[in-house]
């Protein structure tokens, strides 16, 4: 396997204004002639779809919900970074590609990054051209407020809503083409396979959701924009339903598959409560502006109201490690943080897995009209889950999985190994490294959909003979389709006395426990051999009531389930060969004496690349080398 990462010549800020130039053209009567199916209607995978129907591209849009608002995309609180320097603060485009390669923990490529920045300012343009209602200064200029990783204002936001804001924007483009008759939506649909031909791909199989039926479609490209994998974790901020399953049939057939170990921990979620918990609920790190993060100095008061620990007895323990960024850390510094404290038995709350997050100070200072104003709807969310008032006592938090670095392996194009198949969003692994900053994830969406998809799909389709689309009948189709069938059937066929959920819950102890905020080498070995055997006990003991030709949420589950399983495991295989910590893969042999991630760069300043190699075999390793000639490499410091 070839990993040609496709970077243009020449100077960083000039390689995408050139790469677009140099790049092929479709003229404008020939763009009807070719087809683009994506994948995903969130934000990524709406933008790339409105925009390519806009060009005049046949587009066939899927997504698993029941309309693409339904996207998890809109569950984003706090914000979309831009580097416009409305501040006048110090903010430039350099500085936002500085803060996301160095909060990557210098493990992502440098073009992909300094064009996410570049791209970021014309994000915010598109957006309040579509009406999108960014919060406003008195004097009615775009807003700006702070986030994890940056010394600088750059992050606009609409109060805690900025996702469901922005996916409203896209969706309204969406649905223009779709009026127009450009695209054409197919709600309720899952991906099961991706079709290739001669190592090209050509379309997919879905399953329709309502139905139970089995469909082709064929495209003359395929785009991915399906999120990420964390649920894996079973207990997550995402949605229920966000799961891995496109992105892994597409691994299954070629595609590279990289950083799979690089998983973001949150650390502003509200604890865990039970075992009967499906999910758990983020708290925009928006809030960290103006809440401070303590606990108690002495184990003893752990269990007093907050109220009665005086000042003096409190540890704020961010700002005095980390006094230059504060409450500001990015989030696999604070998360670890907030994890030590209660490892020395100094969380709050009925578990003791709990670090406070209290309002207090702002509220004295700023006044109660003014906390509401900024994060009424986050405050009204965390008391109906909690019943308890933020505005009267601290509020609890503690880390929890929030976002996959990991993803498909792209190139400059965003195009993975299997030529024609494009991936877009958090499904891909370019932009992040090893630790996104928080309110990048929008940013990055946006800038595929957007800004960089439409250029490079047309580059791609350029290169191909219009009309050359596999006929729907195709022997490669139709083994695709019955290999869907085939695994349906033998889901159904199992019989067993478990559910899918129990076998989910199963897994996500062994991946917290092993592979979630810390990780070791004894760890990582003991959760793949237990990973395999709840696989097995899966297959042979698993329930599923119904049938395949109706709605079947329990179907459905199971099928995300046994790729969960599989998805596990090439984490954990992944974990143990990256032998170094780096962001969110934090390695326990390897820490500096004061308890930060130590980075190998000599050994690994690489992408790992897996390549699948077949059901029961070790897949192989391939590595991207990394070169930093723009950010030099340097110890992460943010004291």
């Amino acid at each position: 396997m070839e990993l040609n990462s496709r970077i243009p010549e020449g100077p960083i800020e000039k390689k995408w204004d050139k790469h677009r130039f140099d790049m092929k053209l479709v003229n404008p009567s020939n763009r009807r002639k070719y087809k683009v199916i994506v994948v995903g209607s969130g934000l990524a995978g709406a933008a790339a779809a409105a925009s390519l129907g806009e060009l005049g591209y046949e587009v066939s849009c899927f997504c698993y919900q029941d309309s693409p608002r339904r996207a998890h995309s809109i569950a984003a609180q706090g914000g979309i970074n831009a580097a416009k320097n409305y501040r006048n603060d110090g903010d430039s485009i350099f500085r936002l590609f500085y803060d996301t390669v160095k909060g990557g923990d210098f493990r992502a490529r440098e073009a992909n990054v300094y064009r996410l920045a570049q791209v970021s300012v014309d994000i915010i343009d598109q957006c309040v051209a579509q009406g999108v209602p960014f919060a406003r200064e008195y004097g009615g200029l775009l807003d700006n407020r702070s986030f994890g990783g940056a010394q600088v204002s750059r992050t606009f936001y609409a109060r805690g809503q900025t996702g469901q804001q922005l996916l409203l924007g896209a969706y309204q483009a969406l649905q223009r083409q779709v009026g127009l008759g450009q695209v054409k939506m197919f709600p309720r649909h899952e991906m099961q396979e991706l079709i290739v031909v001669d190592g090209v791909a050509r379309g997919i199989v879905t399953r329709d959701m309502v139905t139970g039926r089995i469909e082709t479609h064929v495209a003359d490209a395929v785009c991915l924009a399906t999120g990420g994998y964390g649920n894996t974790m079973y207990l997550a901020t995402y949605a229920k339903g966000c799961n891995g399953t496109a992105i892994w049939r597409a691994y299954k057939k070629g595609a590279a598959f990289g950083n799979p170990c690089y998983t973001q921990i949150h650390p502003t979620c509200i604890p865990v409560t039970g075992d009967h918990q499906s999910k758990l609920t983020l708290m925009s790190e928006s809030l960290r502006n103006d809440g401070r993060i303590w606990v108690p100095k002495k184990k003893e008061d752990c269990g007093k109201p907050a109220a009665q620990i005086p000042e003096e007895d409190r540890d704020y323990y961010l700002e005095r490690k980390y006094p230059s960024f504060g409450n500001l850390a990015p989030r696999d510094i604070s998360s670890r943080a907030a994890k030590q404290v209660c490892d020395e038995g100094r969380g709050v709350g009925g578990t003791g897995l709990g670090v406070y997050l209290d309002f207090s100070d702002a509220i004295r200072r700023l006044g109660a009209k003014k906390i509401e104003e900024k994060y009424g709807n986050l405050f009204e969310m965390y008391e109906r889950i909690t019943d308890e008032n933020p505005y009267e006592v601290p509020m609890r938090i503690f880390p929890a999985t929030h976002y996959t670095m990991g993803g498909l392996w792209v190139d400059y194009n965003l195009m993975s190994t299997i030529p024609g198949l494009f991936v877009l969003g958090e499904a891909n692994f370019s932009d992040h490294g090893a630790n996104r900053l928080g309110a990048s994830a929008l940013m990055q969406g946006l800038a595929d959909g957007y800004f960089v998809a439409p250029y490079t799909v047309a580059n791609y389709l350029a290169s191909t003979k219009p009309g050359s689309r596999l006929p729907i009948d195709h022997p490669a189709a139709k083994e695709a389709e019955a290999v869907a069938a085939q695994k349906v059937g033998r889901l159904l066929g199992v019989g067993g006395k478990e559910t899918p959920t129990h076998f989910h819950r199963e897994l996500g102890k062994v991946m917290w426990e092993f592979c979630g905020m810390g990780r070791n080498e004894a760890g990582l070995k003991k959760a793949l051999g237990l990973i395999p055997q709840i696989r097995e006990e899966f297959w042979r003991n698993v329930r599923i009531p119904g049938s395949g030709e109706e709605l079947n949420q329990s179907l459905e589950l199971a099928g995300r389930v046994a790729d969960f399983l599989e998805i596990g495991e090439l984490m954990c295989l992944d974990a143990l060969e990256r032998r170094e910590s780096c962001g969110g893969h934090f390695r326990e042999e390897w820490q500096t004496p004061d308890g930060e991630a130590l980075r190998d760069d000599e050994n690994f300043a690489h992408v790992a690349a897996w390549e699948y190699q077949g059901e029961g075999s070790t897949p192989v390793r391939h590595i991207e080398p990394l070169k930093f000639e723009y950010v030099h490499l340097a110890t992460r410091s943010y004291k």
